[in-house]
């Protein structure tokens, strides 16, 4: 399987990643103002946007084998000295990334990012950040996942544009940048549900605590104050746990920082562009 991707602009190499159930036209905002100083390489995760979803061999596998899949596809295709920007699940595919192959990619940039979209009793943190237990607080209740997976199964349209006032919550224009994200959901077409359902068993499983630390390469994180989908305060404890990190968090802004803010988005990344390298 291949996926989608599109290059435009000239100069460093940054990829971006989207976040579950949309496609890289999320980007749009900034794409010209961003092409104006990188190499924007465009993905499209499997099953989203323009590329085909996981095969029955991949879905019928573990839900971190399908993690790992979906970085071997991106892996394969990524150019050399790179930045891997990633935004909510996308930007857990980018610490993935940056793991995998430190060689390639000089950079990273997560984007509304958390290592465990769900709260855990466990101490997978390796830490005592976190309030009031031993593992991890600020991730939404594994039970509201679960249902939101049952509501895809009944009626995915709906559930779906739902899911986008989430999104929005917390936003300094929630009514225009949810009117954006409507016109924006199913502009490539519907979304593959097998591959969405796929997608939310990551966000269910996926625990990156533990490998956080273990990033060397230089790492900013964009975060809004408001997000109620990922909590500020695990792009705080990132901060905290990364060995290379600058953490920009933005008042009144919800999930959608590049869309609520653009031009604050693109003179971060030029800016993080321009520092010095390992």
């Amino acid at each position: 399987m291949s996926l989608h991707i599109e290059s435009v602009g000239a100069g460093p190499d940054l990829v971006l990643l989207h976040g579950w159930a949309m496609h890289s036209g999320i980007w749009r905002e900034v794409r010209s103002g961003l092409a104006q100083h990188f190499r924007l390489h465009l993905v499209d995760l499997p099953g989203h946007g323009f590329s085909p979803g996981f095969n029955t061999a991949d879905i019928s596998g573990s839900h971190a084998g399908m993690l790992e899949r979906t970085v071997e596809m991106i892996a394969d295709i990524l150019p050399a000295n790179c930045i891997a920007c990633g935004w909510s699940l996308g930007g857990q595919v980018a610490i993935e990334l940056a793991l995998r192959d430190a060689a390639r990619i000089a950079k990273v940039a997560l984007i509304s990012t958390t290592p465990s979209f769900v709260k855990r009793k466990d101490g997978g943190n390796d830490s005592h950040d976190s309030p009031g237990q031993a593992g991890w607080a600020w991730g939404m209740d594994a039970t509201a996942l679960q249902l939101f997976t049952r509501n895809l199964r009944r009626d995915c349209r709906t559930t779906l544009q739902r899911f986008l006032t989430l999104q929005v919550s917390g936003g300094s224009d929630t009514a225009s940048e949810l009117t954006w994200l409507r016109d924006s959901l199913f502009e490539r077409g519907d979304p593959d549900e097998a591959s969405l359902a796929a997608g939310l068993q990551i966000l269910l499983s996926a625990d990156l605590r533990k490998k956080i630390k273990n990033i060397s390469q230089p790492v900013l994180l964009f975060h809004g104050e408001n997000d109620v989908i990922t909590h500020p305060d695990a792009a705080r404890w990132m901060n905290r746990q990364l060995q290379n990190s600058k953490l920009i968090m933005l008042r009144n802004c919800g999930h959608v920082p590049f869309l609520s803010y653009p031009g604050q988005f693109i003179d971060g990344m030029v800016r993080f562009s321009r520092t010095g390298t390992r």
